[in-house]
């Protein structure tokens, strides 16, 4: 009953603060919880950890019976600068000249997972984690110059910015199929909301004008699967693949004249496969590949170099404006050396393509995510036979993506981001 309550406590707690969102990959995570994140986002081929199942569901029939728990304190620093290249003439819009900082420059993201195993071969259980997400606040109007004179509703307000965020909770199945092989399942439901605001300029290039900015937060829901396997080929060589199908999600419908296809945001397909290398007694290598489908969403895909031209409508349609996002290829690698039996050591590496091109900077001003680099350290220690406490920093130095606009002309600029993160976690084994 004590375990049950525990459980519950941070299910909700987790539910309270996943409010909060962050980008990394795209706007997916790096990693879930604290040990994951110390292998550079390493998982799928994993089982020290419940959260791996969010990973790769396979893994927990391999994991034991564990609760796993902890907080992400995530410090972005992002924002945007437009050049003093503009024409004074063609085209007329242009952002002022000047370095944009975005506001909220920390998050704390939760996540939990719980692993029961039912018998020697068979784990159910739950996780509750925060995705990555996207979020902008510049305190000035960035499109005023976009405004028509003559239509006062055009006029762009402050602040300017876009904020997605989402929430997973996912209920898994896992049986071993053979003493070294497991499978996984885990459907799982998902939470988004959305916000965006000072876009008000765009309002005669939209299919529904009133439903293209400061609606407040709109909310949407769905879910979809994710399967997974692990294979131990022998005590050297461990192997595991998963995959995410698309999550369906119901529309943002106060920003159907935003987002194309009015208001469609599903999240992206994903696929995993890595293999956990024994190289000494101690000390584990794990590589893992990552691939995110973010063409499969045209609010994400479709380009946003698209010309605005009086009299046509560029947003909310099928083919509408969107952020010009490509599918990311992420290579992962950690290292984890088990120092003592009361401490482990552990470092990682993950490097990834950036999601979209220099094409595309205009409408990437809300969303910035130009991170393609993360280096982490972390440690675990044992505070009793059954619990341990794991700690790791991750650093993403600062990467710059130079473009141009044809809405803009001549004018360049240039968007930027780096980040911080602190992870810690408990893990409780019985």
């Amino acid at each position: 009953m004590k375990r049950c309550r525990t459980v519950l406590l941070g299910l909700s707690l987790t539910l309270a603060f996943s409010s909060n969102a962050y980008a990394t990959n795209g706007y997916f995570a790096n990693g879930y919880g604290a040990k994951s994140k110390s292998m550079g986002g390493a998982c799928v081929a994993l089982t020290f950890s419940a959260m791996c199942g969010m990973t790769n569901p396979g893994t927990l029939a391999m994991v034991g019976n564990r609760l796993d728990y902890g907080l992400a304190f995530f410090m972005p620093e992002r924002g945007f600068t437009a050049n003093d290249d503009a024409s004074p003439t063609m085209p007329p819009a242009s952002i002022d000249q000047g370095t944009y900082e975005s506001n909220n420059d920390w998050f704390v993201i939760p996540n939990l997972a719980y692993n029961r195993m039912l018998d020697d071969n068979t784990a159910i259980g739950i996780f509750v984690a925060g995705n990555g997400g996207m979020n902008t606040e510049y305190d000035s109007p960035v499109f005023k110059h976009f405004s028509d004179p003559a239509d006062p509703s055009t006029l762009a307000s402050s602040p300017t910015g876009a904020d997605l965020m989402q929430m997973f909770v996912g209920l898994t199945y896992s049986r071993k199929i053979t003493a070294q092989h497991a499978l996984g399942i885990a459907p799982i439901f998902a939470v988004q909301g959305f916000e965006a605001q000072g876009l008000q300029p765009f309002k005669p290039f939209s299919k529904y004008p009133d439903k293209l900015t400061n609606n407040g937060t709109n909310y949407a829901y769905g879910g979809g699967i994710r399967i997974g396997w692990l294979g131990e080929l022998d005590k050297h060589l461990t192997v595991g693949a998963s995959y995410q199908t698309k999550m369906w999600m119901s529309e943002f419908d106060d920003y159907k004249g935003l987002l194309a296809e009015e208001g469609s945001f599903d999240i992206p397909a994903t696929y995993n496969l890595g293999i956990k290398l024994l190289l000494m007694p101690k000390v584990n290598l794990a590589l893992e590949y990552q691939r995110i489908e973010y063409s499969g969403v045209k609010a994400l895909s479709n380009p946003s170099n698209l010309v605005f031209t009086p009299g046509e409508t560029a947003l909310g349609t099928p083919d509408g404006l969107g952020f010009g996002w490509e599918d990311m290829n992420i290579l992962k690698a950690g290292l984890q050396w088990e120092y003592s039996p009361d401490l482990t050591l552990r470092v990682g590496y993950s490097h990834a393509n950036n999601p979209f091109p220099n094409t595309q900077a205009l409408f990437n001003i809300l969303a910035p995510n130009v991170i393609r680099t993360h280096y982490t350290f972390g440690l675990s220690t044992a505070l009793s036979k059954k619990v341990d406490f794991n700690v790791t920093f991750i650093y993403s130095p600062t990467e710059k993506l130079e473009g141009m606009n044809p809405n803009t002309g001549p004018q360049t600029s240039f968007l930027e981001m780096s980040q911080y993160e602190l992870a810690v976690s408990w893990g409780i084994r019985f």
